[in-house]
């Protein structure tokens, strides 16, 4: 009863201690908390680096991630989930646009979860259409955990189907078609892209690499992964980020409605800060 699930059917042994060492060194490194139900899940995406590395066993390879810096962020690469599209949720990018014509004084939006770049180039979409202008006053940091999503996030080349949803004036204005054998993709023109900034930040880190206050932050079905404490850590630190009035945008299976003492619902999943907005 020591491994977990059938062995017979795994290319490498999965016991139960090596699932029982991967959570908590999944935690310690990116605040992700894995559930009992996650265990085939972690066998699926670390066996991938245990073949690539040409290791034998799970306890060799998680050995190995706790000796090795450049594994530990293969690692976390592994074990982060990236599920996005290009304007998923479309109430949010309705209350962007809204803010921004009420506030057009606006000069910093962060995407904390930016994952292959749909969404922050969905904010940048809506940006440019506040303001007539791929040039704004408008400064938009994209940030992800993982670093394989944020070089297919700046290289902004997808898949024509995932832009099948979006209105053909905004295909026309904001996406080029590729050619010859790239003629099933687009890219998203230069322009949105230098509009911008991706950085890898971990939200468990000390320092975000933020000196100033921000107007909009989108933090979207991140905090389901972090336990309670975690998440209360990370959305008081966010919050003190908001410039007074400024917009939280949670994900639709996030609530902090119960958070008084850090924010006001707004909206469907929308909150303003009220640690900002009281001065705190």
């Amino acid at each position: 009863m020591g491994a977990i699930a059938i062995q017979h059917e795994r290319e490498f042994v999965f016991q139960r201690a090596d699932f029982d060492k991967a959570r908590p060194s999944l935690m310690q490194k990116a605040g992700i908390r894995l559930t009992d139900a996650k265990d085939g899940l972690v066998y699926s995406r670390l066996a991938r680096r245990i073949r690539a590395l040409g290791l034998s066993s799970f306890a060799e390879y998680l050995d190995y991630v706790d000796s090795s810096k450049t594994e530990q962020e293969q690692f976390v690469n592994a074990l982060t989930t990236n599920l996005t599209s290009f304007f998923r949720e479309p109430h949010h990018f309705d209350a962007l646009a809204n803010y921004l014509h009420d506030h057009p004084q606006t000069t910093t939006i962060w995407c904390a979860a930016s994952s292959t770049g749909e969404e922050p180039y969905s904010i940048a979409m809506v940006v440019a259409e506040a303001f007539g202008s791929f040039k704004t006053p408008v400064k938009i940091i994209a940030s992800d955990i993982d670093s394989n999503v944020l070089a297919t996030a700046r290289k902004g080349i997808y898949p024509m189907r995932n832009i099948e949803q979006i209105p053909p004036q905004r295909r026309k204005s904001f996406f080029q078609r590729g050619r010859g054998t790239q003629s099933d993709k687009v890219r998203v023109v230069k322009e949105l892209r230098d509009m911008v900034e991706f950085r890898q930040i971990n939200l468990q880190q000390a320092d975000w690499g933020f000196n100033h206050e921000v107007d909009i932050i989108f933090c979207r079905n991140v905090m389901i992964y972090f336990n309670k404490e975690t998440q209360l850590k990370v959305l008081n630190r966010m919050v003190r980020l908001l410039k007074p009035g400024g917009l939280y945008v949670a994900g639709h299976s996030e609530n902090f409605n119960h958070q008084t003492h850090l924010v006001r619902p707004i909206g469907k999943t929308l909150y303003q800060p009220v640690k900002a907005a009281n001065g705190q």
